[in-house]
């Protein structure tokens, strides 16, 4: 079994659904000939051309807006946004088009739409190239978000989310894509959307992260251990839905939660997982809940470390909600 990155991951996820479907097409900017910025997509040109593997022009509504077309009349787009930063000027397709067209037909058309799209700081990108958008799309029905944060997982989110009959954006974690490798069957399997994982088992606080922040909440976790707590990382995998049984049955068992994500704080992901934990399961909890986030400014390029939560932030709030 192979040891690969995220990058490698995606990459045969994406030859493993041209291969077996051709139905599946892909679309973006230089994702062709160029491979894509991150080289996700590189070789498919190569191996099943300009047909398939096609390069757009720059515009965003458009390469949205054809891809919404192609799944009406029977194919499976998967569109690469460069960079979610990028995503704004699609966003009047993805939430008033895409989203919507199974529920105002009365489920006789349907969107395979997948939209794959880096995000996230930690490449010093600057306000332009940093954003985490998830909370713009979350607030959408008909859309399911997913964000994987190890390479195992990169491969059967993306081929379960091809095979999905709803549109998926698919939120890659760029500051992983190379740093963070696992072991990856090379035959196709798929990770069931709309799961949480554990990855790590514990007793006394329940950390629910995704992404890249998976990693910093287990780095934490293992700092805690010196404290004396025994950390529970609840890795969320998907946004939209959240599983909100794997959540609850977490909290109930360590009684207290703390939420990470880069997303700036207020109105993020880690607000709806507060509100539903004080809604289900406050006769649990033992503490308030706690959030660890970016700050509510853009991505700053020179300060980019401080604005991340690093396992620091993460243990002091580990600390202070078992101390509560």
């Amino acid at each position: 079994m192979p040891t690969w990155n995220l990058v490698q991951s995606l990459n045969d996820a994406l030859r493993i659904a041209l291969r077996a479907d051709d139905r599946v097409v892909l679309l973006g900017e230089d994702i062709g000939r160029n491979g894509g910025v991150f080289r996700v997509t590189e070789g498919l040109f190569d191996q099943f051309g300009p047909q398939r593997v096609i390069d757009t022009p720059l515009a965003e509504g458009g390469i949205v807006g054809t891809a919404i077309g192609m799944a009406l009349y029977g194919l499976r787009p998967v569109v690469e946004i460069q960079f979610m930063d990028f995503i704004y000027p699609a966003y009047d397709q993805i939430v008033n088009e895409l989203a919507k067209y199974r529920y105002r037909s009365g489920g006789r058309c349907a969107t395979p739409v997948l939209i794959r799209t880096p995000y996230g700081a930690g490449i010093r990108g600057g306000p332009y190239h940093s954003q985490s958008a998830e909370a713009c799309f979350t607030h959408v029905p008909g859309l399911r978000v997913v964000v994987p944060s190890t390479p195992y997982d990169a491969k059967g989110l993306l081929l379960a989310a091809v095979r999905s009959e709803d549109p998926v954006l698919f939120m890659e974690p760029k500051r992983i894509y190379r740093t963070v490798k696992g072991e990856v069957p090379q035959e196709p399997y798929e990770v069931p959307l709309g799961q949480a994982r554990v990855a790590r088992e514990g007793r006394h606080v329940s950390c629910f992260a995704y992404g890249a922040m998976v990693q910093v909440a287990l780095e934490a976790a293992r700092l805690a251990e010196a404290r004396d707590l025994d950390v529970e990382v609840v890795d969320l995998r998907s946004l939209l839905p959240l599983d909100e049984p794997a959540l609850i049955e977490s909290v109930r068992k360590t009684g207290r939660a703390v939420i990470v994500h880069e997303a700036p704080r207020t109105g993020g992901v880690g607000a709806e997982i507060a509100a539903l934990l004080a809604e289900k399961a406050i006769d649990a909890l033992h503490a308030p809940v706690l959030r660890v986030t970016g700050f509510d400014t853009p991505v700053p390029f020179a300060l980019e470390p401080h604005y991340l939560p690093d396992p620091p932030r993460v243990l002091d709030a580990y600390v202070r909600v078992a101390s509560y």
